[in-house]
């Protein structure tokens, strides 16, 4: 598997505190999405899988500087992958430090159908604030929205908006781009104003409440490809009408 057929997963939520259940109820609810799905395998470091017995106690145990260590399916042809990490609050939104879940899964039908579960499920077992789920050629593309040039400010791709770094952005709770599939906790959706009955009728069709009170908000019914004009046209509408995401609103 290419990077370039990647579904690439990343969700947002308040640091961990101790030996935090977070990490296991994060991986959890990625297995319950996604059928058949075991991840039982850590990596030796010349990357072969070595099988966890007693995964969930070796992951609690394995907390260390805010994360877990990566823990992954065992199928080196297929591999899924996931594991966490501490963002220091020198450079988190609102300056607080936060506990960051990525995954990594192979963008086949059976992952695309489950996409929005996995996000979910991730993002409800981290207690996340927000998070998306995107393809990787379409992540490239938004990362130039907030990487910084040797001129300066960031120059994006495509006539896509100029987004502050997530240091610049007030609150931890305010999204700092978007995704294909973007979850947004109930003070996430509250923050950027979502939904609005009228405004967000579309959006609403491809959207669905979470267990907490979130939303997950799917822009198109396909994963993204910024290379399909109605793709690229859904992800600039989002933004539009969503201007606290990126920092862009006045305060």
């Amino acid at each position: 598997m290419t990077a370039r057929n990647q579904l690439a997963v990343i969700v947002y939520a308040p640091a961990l505190v101790g030996k935090d259940r977070r990490t296991i109820d994060s991986v959890h609810g990625m297995e319950r999405a996604l059928p058949g799905l075991r991840l039982e395998w850590r990596l030796s470091k010349s990357g072969r899988p070595i099988i966890l017995p007693q995964r969930d106690a070796w992951l609690i145990e394995s907390i260390e500087e805010g994360g877990f260590p990566l823990v992954c399916n065992g199928d080196q042809s297929h591999p899924v992958t996931v594991w966490g990490r501490e963002r220091d609050g020198l450079f988190s939104a609102g300056g607080q430090a936060q506990f960051e879940v990525h995954a990594k899964l192979p963008l086949d039908e059976l992952v695309t159908a489950s996409a929005a579960a996995v996000l979910e499920g991730v993002s409800e077992g981290a207690r996340a604030l927000w998070g998306r789920a995107t393809p990787y050629e379409a992540a490239v593309d938004i990362a130039y929205q907030t990487a910084p040039t040797l001129e300066g400010p960031p120059s994006p791709r495509r006539g896509l908006p100029a987004l502050k770094p997530l240091e610049h952005i007030r609150a931890p709770e305010i999204p700092y781009y978007l995704g294909w599939l973007n979850f947004w906790s109930a003070a996430a959706a509250e923050a950027i104003g979502f939904p609005d009955p009228t405004r967000d009728a579309e959006l609403l069709t491809r959207a669905r409440r979470t267990a907490s009170g979130g939303w997950v908000v799917q822009l198109t019914d396909t994963p993204l490809d910024l290379d399909n004009p109605a793709h690229l046209d859904a992800l600039k509408r989002a933004y539009e009408r969503f201007p606290q995401i990126g920092g862009r609103a006045a305060p």
